[in-house]
């Protein structure tokens, strides 16, 4: 672990109490998704391993819990100006559901491309979308525009101290339904999930040994931890499209810097042999981006033998009119 903290540090805007009070929040409002096994997984690992099923989640992700734990925290004028937020998708329908049940109004910027049926279920929660040429338009200074024009709070998809501490209630559940772990392993795509699991396996297993998982095509993150230096992507050509940010932010890359211990990345045609896996043996329908940290251990990009090992599963939102295409490599 790198040890880069200082008083004024980012790192220290979220911490395990933030999480601690995150959970109390989100009581009654979130599922305490099951953690699932498998003996095959098991055998073929030689380790003892624990799936975190976000993809059982409310929106179908782990992304439901950063959303409300940040809306449930506006004040009222804020919520009566509404919100505004950008996503490909699944911060998208959770913003969108969060602002459902808190009766806050939701505005969501989502590139053209994203999945069909992820911008079919952030309007089917009432959301309002705006959607975009992501090759064209850089959606955050477009959400910058529109909020200062519509007076709108911006929540991010990661970059915020509420989302953070949501987000790591995940691992939360996980530590506390199964005991300490030897490792965890957990997607990166703006480091939100990552940074605030990181932070609870600190403080509820402090051997645990933290690696974030990337994408090859996307690896943005990856080349910021080894440099220490923020590095950035431009519209990366992956298959997990919750991954595609351009950078980790100013909240999470220090976060991800003292708290993680390594990061490994996997390509995209590794991600569609375990997303084939998990549907064909674990019955678990999990999206690409979803299937990053469970193929760093199946395609053994970290060395498991006899740990106890956790995973996070962190979502399941496929659009099934496409399988045929996305499967198709396998064929």
């Amino acid at each position: 672990m790198n040890s880069l903290e200082t008083e004024t540090s980012p790192s220290f805007w979220v911490t395990y109490p933030d999480i601690e009070a995150a959970a109390a929040i989100l009581q009654g409002q979130v599922n305490q998704t099951p953690v699932l096994t498998s003996r095959t997984v098991n055998e073929r690992t030689g380790s003892q391993v624990f799936f975190k099923c976000e993809n059982f989640q409310r929106t179908g992700s782990f992304k439901f819990r950063g959303a409300y734990n940040a809306l449930a925290q506006l004040a009222d004028e804020q919520r009566q100006r509404g919100v505004l937020a950008y996503s490909s998708g699944n911060h998208a329908q959770a913003i969108a559901l969060a602002g459902r049940l808190l009766n806050i109004p939701t505005t969501i910027i989502m590139p053209d491309d994203a999945p069909m049926v992820k911008q079919a279920a952030t309007r089917g929660y009432g959301a309002t979308v705006v959607l975009y040429d992501r090759s064209q338009t850089n959606r955050e200074a477009l959400c910058q525009q529109m909020a200062q024009e519509e007076g709108y709070t911006v929540v991010p998809p990661y970059n915020h101290p509420h989302v953070i501490a949501g987000q790591g209630t995940t691992a939360k559940e996980l530590i506390e339904a199964v005991g300490e772990l030897d490792q965890l392993l957990v997607c990166c795509g703006g480091g939100g999930l990552l940074s605030g699991c990181a932070i609870v396996a600190q403080a509820l297993a402090p051997s645990c040994r933290v690696v974030g998982v990337e994408p090859e095509q996307a690896d943005d993150a990856a080349r910021s931890f080894h440099s220490k230096t923020l590095q950035t992507v431009h519209n990366p050509d992956t298959i997990a499209d919750g991954a595609r940010t351009p950078s980790l932010g100013s909240l999470t890359f220090p976060l991800v810097l003292n708290h993680v211990h390594d990061f490994v990345t996997v390509s995209d045609a590794a991600l569609l042999r375990t997303m084939y896996f998990l549907w064909e043996r674990l019955k678990l329908v999990v999206e690409p981006t979803g299937a990053l940290a469970a193929t760093a251990l199946l395609e053994k990009a970290v060395a498991t033998p006899g740990d106890r090992i956790g995973v996070i599963i962190s979502g399941g939102n496929v659009d099934l009119q496409n399988l045929g295409e996305l499967f198709a490599p396998l064929s």
